[in-house]
């Protein structure tokens, strides 16, 4: 079985599945899939299915938030012996420069490596002044061999400046190992997917990643207003924010199954549809992942390290989802003219893509979209103010009471179906499994896409993850003030925060601040403050813990163990502190 400690492992057995393949070809003429091991032998690789492979492979690719890349064609454990039906350099390592000319190797020319475009002729890549046959990865490539075949006969350094996690050395050094020769005159000038990002972020943010943009609200500041402040609201970006979306020029395209065509500018949902406003709050799915990441267990997660504000409440304002489709011919039940298959999933498209032109897409239940209290907006408002780029101006999706991940920003088409987003973060991410499942067994069809989050909160003051001293004067009683945030999915509002200074053993209750909302339809956090009483005479460390309870009596678990899953996701443990009373 494949360690999931490192991408290496995965590395390691797609070139034993690789070596298996070809002894099978010489003695049978037949090719089978196998699933990949890093310590069976050649000729037992072949006894386990292809699926857990391509759902492993695909992890990969959920880890780092993309729908597949080129970059990972060129990623292989060194091993002793080559690759069959590759011409390994034999002088690749950490002194050698990927991409940089080398005078000892042959020099191809554009039109030259452009011949090479398939299994017959071979498959060639160019990176800066190097040519790599990488033939062999394209059955194998983790991203699918039509990411491969993107790049089959021309340069991958555009796809490289897209997903820049594989701007390391160790990419590049085993890059280098399919080195066969230079390129004549060089690279191609690459243009910088992520160039025109927008320059205002603030700096107070927390940066988890610079391209695409991933940053949280400063965890001391979450819990001082209701509604978030937009420059310091977190941003969760997948791709580059799109560019040239002006709001003149803009509209949003509507259809799908027994649907008519409506093409809206926002001036036109203005004009045409009521607006509403709610204050609702939004949570990457991932918020809090650095819990899980930190809990005892020897597996991986893979993902950003999230702490616990990526998340925020703001005021919304736009126009229906329901209203709109209802212009669009589909009926109250949510059904189109009765010819096309029974529509169940709403699917959203933003302008956000990457290189080869996918976009980020997500889908939500009909019965969400079309629910007269689900709320589900086409917002071009944010508190009052126009959208920001980073948060999807000039329209984006907001579904209340689910993942954020199905919010997609930059909107540039609503399409009823039968079936859900084919996308990639649809289908082989934002997902979770049982503790049981990782990286070399998990199957990203057996389990639903995430839409209700579960109900979670956090300490915001003292600041998780240091010990605080308190100093006690006297005998008395001491009260120290914890303060925090919780919230739900589904509408499910806050009805209680309980708070422990002693691991859970007897609680206190917390003072809740939240805004009014109907039942069912509680879509915005509640705020809350306790000042815990630390015992008499008590000195020493205080393990002091939180938990929220909703309005359907969903309250969280106090373990990582019991809800550990491989991306990390949907983290709803008791946030804990530690507090240390001194002299």
């Amino acid at each position: 079985m494949v360690s999931s400690s490192t991408p290496r492992a995965l590395l390691r057995a797609l070139r034993l599945e690789a070596l298996g393949r070809h002894a099978r070809l010489l003695s049978s003429s037949v090719a089978s899939s196998s699933q990949p091991s890093s310590q069976a032998s050649v000729s037992s690789v072949s006894s386990v299915s292809s699926q857990s492979r391509r759902s492993y492979a695909s992890g990969i690719l959920g880890a780092i938030g993309v729908a597949g890349g080129l970059g990972l064609a060129g990623l292989a454990e060194k091993e002793n012996a080559p690759w069959p039906g590759t011409r390994l350099s034999q002088a690749s390592g950490p002194g050698v420069v990927a991409g940089a000319v080398r005078p000892e190797l042959k020099t191809y020319s554009k039109e030259e490596v452009a011949k090479h475009r398939t299994k017959k002729t071979g498959i060639w890549v160019s990176y800066k002044d190097g040519v790599y046959d990488v033939t062999e990865w394209a059955d194998i490539h983790p991203g699918g061999s039509s990411r491969l075949m993107l790049a089959a006969g021309g340069p991958i350094d555009s796809f490289w400046a897209m997903y820049a996690q594989h701007n390391t050395d160790q990419v590049k050094e085993i890059l280098e190992e399919y080195r066969i020769g230079n390129l004549e005159g060089g690279a191609v000038p690459v243009e910088n997917p992520y160039e025109n990002q927008p320059t205002d972020r603030h700096p107070s943010l927390g940066v988890r990643s610079q391209e695409p943009m991933n940053a949280e609200t400063p965890l001391e500041l979450l819990a001082e207003s209701l509604l978030t402040p937009n420059d310091i609201f977190y941003i969760r970006n997948h791709l580059p924010v799109p560019m040239a979306l002006r709001r003149e020029d803009y509209a949003v395209q509507v259809g799908g199954d027994g649907l008519k065509s409506l093409c809206l500018s926002v001036d036109e949902l203005k004009k045409n549809f009521k607006q509403h406003t709610i204050v609702a709050t939004i949570q990457c799915t991932g918020n809090r992942r650095k819990d899980l990441m930190d809990s005892p267990s020897p597996k991986e997660i893979k993902g950003l390290k999230w702490e616990g504000s990526a998340i925020g409440t703001a005021t919304w304002t736009g126009v229906l989802l329901r209203d709109v489709l209802l212009a669009a011919g589909i009926d109250a039940n949510g059904s189109g003219d009765g010819n096309e298959p029974e529509i169940k999933h709403i699917r959203f498209e933003g302008y956000d893509e990457d290189i080869s032109g996918s976009t980020y897409g997500a889908s939500i239940p009909i019965s969400k979209a079309m629910d007269p209290r689900g709320d589900v907006l086409l917002a071009f408002e944010m508190n009052g103010k126009e959208l920001t780029r980073d948060h999807g101006y000039p329209l984006r999706v907001l579904v209340p009471g689910v993942a954020a991940c199905r919010s997609v920003k930059w909107l540039k088409s609503i399409e009823a179906h039968a079936e859900e987003s084919t996308s990639f973060w649809q289908q082989n991410d934002y997902k979770s499994f049982s503790p049981n499942v990782d990286w070399d067994n998990v199957d990203w069809t057996s389990s639903p896409a995430i839409q209700n989050m579960p109900v979670t909160s956090a300490i915001t003051e003292p600041a998780p993850g240091r010990v605080h001293e308190v100093p006690r004067d006297g005998d008395d009683d001491l009260r120290v003030p914890v303060k925090g945030y919780a919230w739900s999915g589904g509408g499910n509002g806050i009805v209680r925060v309980d708070v422990s200074v002693d691991g859970g053993s007897t609680w206190q209750d917390a003072t809740l601040r939240k805004i009014a909302q109907q039942p069912g339809r509680g879509w915005a956090w509640a705020l809350w403050e306790c000042d815990v009483r630390v015992p008499k005479g008590h000195k020493g460390p205080l393990d002091v813990v939180a938990k929220a309870t909703d309005e359907s009596c969903n309250t969280q678990p106090e373990r990582a163990d019991s809800i550990w899953n491989l991306r990390g996701v949907c983290c709803n443990t008791w946030p804990r502190i530690q507090l240390d009373i001194v002299d």
